[in-house]
């Protein structure tokens, strides 16, 4: 059997540093397409906007293999490990 692929759509504000959609088109790619192509036209000369059009067997395959596109644990964690060093190299 094969593995159902869905598609999304993720469109990520780099100015604001944040994902400010996400559509989920399941199977459909004719639409998934036709959204994206829409999205594309949309924000032309939004140089800081990123769309992208992703086909995975769920949204959490996705959060996993696009995770620079979604808020969570590991840029927390990151961002949670700089701070840290800073306060390390200030005490010493």
């Amino acid at each position: 059997m094969e593995p159902v692929i869905n598609h999304y759509l993720l469109v990520f504000d780099h100015a604001r540093d944040e994902l400010i959609d996400v559509v989920e088109f399941g199977t459909d790619v004719e639409s998934a397409t036709a959204a994206y192509s829409a999205r594309e036209r949309q924000h032309r000369e939004d140089g800081h906007i990123d769309i992208v059009l992703v086909g995975s067997d769920s949204l959490e395959t996705v959060k996993i293999t696009h995770s620079t596109y979604f808020a969570g644990a590991s840029k927390v964690d990151l961002r949670s490990l700089l701070r840290l060093d800073e306060l390390t190299a200030h005490r010493s």
